[in-house]
Order: C-alpha cells, then structure tokens, then sequence
C-alpha cells in the first residue's frame, strides 16, 4: 500500500456524516498542517494556505469532507431505531446495509432492516421501500435498552464499509465516502506537488462541510478564503455500467478526469473551462465532459462570491456513487491529480485577470 493508497484508505473510512465532520476533519488536519498555514471557520470548513511566487491570484481548491449518513430521531417503544437522511440516499441501496451510530458511549454496529419480503404482498415487492418504512436493529428488544445502550436522537449514524483494492490488472478501489473524500485526496496530493516545485499564485485547499445538505460550508468558506479562481475537486458519475444509456451518462471508468460543462446550479467560466481543456492536452491527459442536470457542488455557492469567481468542478468518475460501496480506478485519480496541478501553475495574475476578460 503506497502513500496515496494510504491515505485513501484512511480518509474513506474516518466518519463525517454532515453535521458531524470531526473524524474526517482530524483527518485532513493531518495532511494539510505539512503543506501551509491552517484555520477553520465558525462552521467547521477546514483551510490551508499555501504563498508561492506572488500573493496573487488567490487560487482555491476546494472539496467537501462530509459523506452522506443518517440521523437517528425515534427510537420505538419495541427498540428499534428510526432515522432521517442525511444527503440523497436512493432507497434501493438500504435495506440489509450494516451502519454504524456514534454515541455518547461509543461506536455501536447495526442493520438497516425493513419489513422482510417473506410478508410483503405482491404489489410491494416490486416497489422499492421508503425511508418512513426503514429501521435499524441494534439487536434490542425495548426503548429501554437502546437508551441504555448510549443511543440518543441526534446521534449520527454511518456506513459500514471497509476500504478495499481489487484484485484486477489495473488498481481500483471500492469504499464509502468517495464522494468527495476523493476530492480532498486530490487536493492534498496536488498541492503536495505544487510545494515541491513553483507557483505563481497563493494556493488555499479548503475541506468543507455539509456540503451534501445544501452546500452550506461552501458559503462560510469562501468568505473566509476570498479567492480570485476556484477549482472545485469532486467525482462525477460513471456512466458505463448495464443500463445506463449513453445520453444519461456516457463517463467512463479509466477514461480520465471529468470537466463539468453544465449542473443544475452552475455553469463554469467559459474560459477557465477551456484553459483546462488546454492543459489536458498539453499534458497528455484524457479528459471527460459531463453535463448534471440533478444536483450541484460546492462550485455552485463559490461561485457567486461577491462579484462572481471563475469556477471549475474536476472529477474523479466513481462508479456507484451515493451507497455504501463506491468504485474509483487508481489510474483516474492520479490523472485527476495532475490536471489540477497543471491548471494551477498556469494561473498567474495575467492569466486569472484574462478569465474575466468579455
């Protein structure tokens, strides 16, 4: 397992469901407080600046550290708990999932269950069943021993899922929390590279939070960090699995980072997108172009700052995305990695004053 693998691994599996980012956030702290100057803000974003050869452009790479979980809000007279989503959780992917509650007593594991199919009618077996119908089991049998058991409404619950390398020609990984600890990887990884060589800008790398709930530390992070560019880190949806038709998707694993041309809350600098496209063909790099028309990023809040920020979002594709076992190809990442780099270095005061040039 070499340094990145690593560092993937401990990223995917640290706990930060929104709200309650703090595992992650020791996490980050830890790779970040090697690269620059660290603060945080009253949310919890964490940020890391990085001089280089000017002050300016202030160029901002920015992804989220929160992951998609749960909350627990009752808990019933028979010792089950019921919960509310945090974040899009497609209700296919729940039932028989092992998840994790974080207590005042410590981590407990149990089972997301519902009403079992031996007993569903005919009609109900062939609809997916709804959140309102799920439960976790902690193996209880009253309210009494749940509450004994530390478990409170509030507390957040997390996917169960393990780190793992596939055993295949080409490395590829499967883990919860892709979206977007993936994106904090390459934001480590790329300012990891932009220190030990020269740019011409201040780089800030920004871990923020509750981004699956509303972009929400989006809005305080960039007040805090005020850039001239953003570069927002992601992964995109890998389309090439059965059943998805090329014009719903057509990124492809091992095919290279994705460029958003278009989402649902942003559509990103013309010419900050083109001078992306540039690079990844300067250096050699394939690239993506996706189009989201359900959903945002963080770029969606970033962007409007003030009188406007010339944004980007690069991706990772990431088959899976939103389970608790996503899949992202080694080669992706890496690529990912050296684009943002690439694109960083070619941002000096000239060229970020020229993104805003009509």
């Amino acid at each position: 397992m070499d340094e990145i693998e690593l560092m993937l691994k401990e990223l995917t599996e640290a706990p930060g469901v929104s709200g309650y980012e703090a595992g992650a956030r020791k996490l980050v702290r830890k790779y970040f407080s090697a690269l620059g100057e660290l603060t945080q803000d009253k949310l919890g974003s964490l940020i890391c600046t990085m001089p280089g050869g000017e002050p300016a452009p202030r160029v901002l790479l920015a992804a989220h550290m929160d992951e998609i979980g749960f909350m627990v809000k009752l808990i019933t007279k028979e010792g089950f708990i019921r919960f509310t989503a945090l974040g899009g959780w497609p209700n296919h992917v729940l039932p028989a999932q092992r998840v994790v509650i974080q207590t005042v007593n410590g981590d407990i594991t149990g089972v997301i269950g519902i009403k079992l199919p031996f007993f569903m009618t005919d009609e109900e077996r062939k609809q997916a069943v709804e959140k309102k119908d799920m439960f976790i089991d902690i193996g209880a049998t009253s309210e009494k021993e749940v509450e004994g058991a530390g478990v409170r409404i509030g507390d957040p619950v997390v996917p169960a899922s393990e780190f793992t390398a596939l055993d295949i020609p080409h490395k590829t990984y499967l883990a919860k929390a892709f979206d977007d600890r993936a994106g904090n990887a390459v934001c480590i990884a790329a300012m990891r590279e932009l220190g030990s060589t020269s740019h011409p800008n201040t780089v800030i790398g920004a871990a923020t939070v509750q981004e699956e709930v509303g972009t929400r530390g989006a809005a305080t992070t960039v007040e805090s960090v005020n850039p001239d560019v953003a570069i927002i880190l992601e992964v995109d949806i890998a389309g090439d699995t059965p059943g998805i038709k090329p014009e719903e998707s057509a990124i492809k694993f091992g095919a290279g980072p994705c460029l958003l041309a278009y989402d649902a809350r942003m559509i990103p600098n013309i010419k900050l997108r083109d001078m992306v496209i540039d690079t990844a063909k300067e250096q050699g790099i394939p690239i993506q172009l996706s189009t989201i028309e359900v959903g945002a990023t963080d770029g969606s809040v970033i962007h409007l700052h003030k009188t406007g920020v010339p944004t980007v979002v690069l991706s990772v594709p990431t088959r899976y995305l939103h389970s608790h076992n996503s899949m992202m190809r080694r080669d992706d990442f890496d690529a990912t990695v050296k684009l943002a780099a690439a694109v960083v270095r070619r941002l000096d005061r000239d060229a970020a004053a020229q993104l805003c040039e009509w």
